[in-house]
């Protein structure tokens, strides 16, 4: 499958958040093995209207770090582990999606030896587990492009909505009830954090945006 170009990423992170459910993050280790999965849960930022752009810590890194040009590998620390975004809209203007959680679908024994856990499940159903997973460096990935030869995006044919649900964010106290968090309904490698809120299928696209 085609690689998702820095393009693709120059528009509204809540947009490009849904699309990206059920694509394919690729690893390729130095040795040519690929270390893949679907993404299945993705969440959303987007400073020019988003309140957690302005609360404390978030404003003074975070939104610095996200206002490079679209389309680049960005990585977020949280209680000391890395968690890994793309940089979206245009170059000045702080945007990404964070990758929350990926379904395994090739080397699986390498993710294993990188991350060994008892539960298949756990091994990248949150966005520390599949940087720790996928063996990522932060500092050899850190704003280097979508399409860099060891860490892509491969297409997939869009998911039916009614495979999709939208919630309110996590892990966040200002601007929570913003239903920018996408998943794929039922899938069991999705995180098990607990969303600021849940919404009805009629109003979940209009108030993401998304209509």
């Amino acid at each position: 499958m085609p690689k998702l170009m820095p393009h693709f990423f120059d528009r509204d992170p809540v947009a490009v958040a849904r699309e990206l459910l059920g694509m394919r993050l690729v690893r390729v280790l130095p040795s040519g093995e690929r270390l893949s999965g679907h993404i299945v849960e993705t969440e959303a930022y987007d400073c020019p209207r988003d309140p957690a752009c302005t609360a404390g810590r978030f404003h003074a890194a975070r939104s610095l770090d996200m206002s490079i040009a679209p389309g680049h590998w960005l990585f977020w620390t949280a209680h000391g582990h890395p968690l890994l975004q793309v940089s979206c809209r245009e170059a000045g203007v702080s945007a990404s999606v964070l990758l929350r959680a990926i379904e395994p679908a090739e080397g699986l024994g390498w993710m294993l030896t990188h991350r060994p856990v008892t539960r298949e499940r756990d091994l990248t159903n949150g966005p520390a587990k599949l940087v720790y997973a996928l063996g990522l460096d932060p500092q050899q990935v850190r704003e280097t492009p979508v399409d860099s030869p060891g860490l892509f995006i491969e297409t997939a044919r869009p998911l039916a909505e009614s495979r999709v649900a939208i919630t309110g964010r996590v892990g966040i106290q200002a601007g929570q009830l913003l239903p920018w968090r996408f998943t794929v309904q039922g899938n069991p490698w999705v995180s098990p954090a607990s969303p600021a809120q849940e919404l009805s299928r009629d109003s979940r696209r209009e108030e993401a945006g998304l209509d």
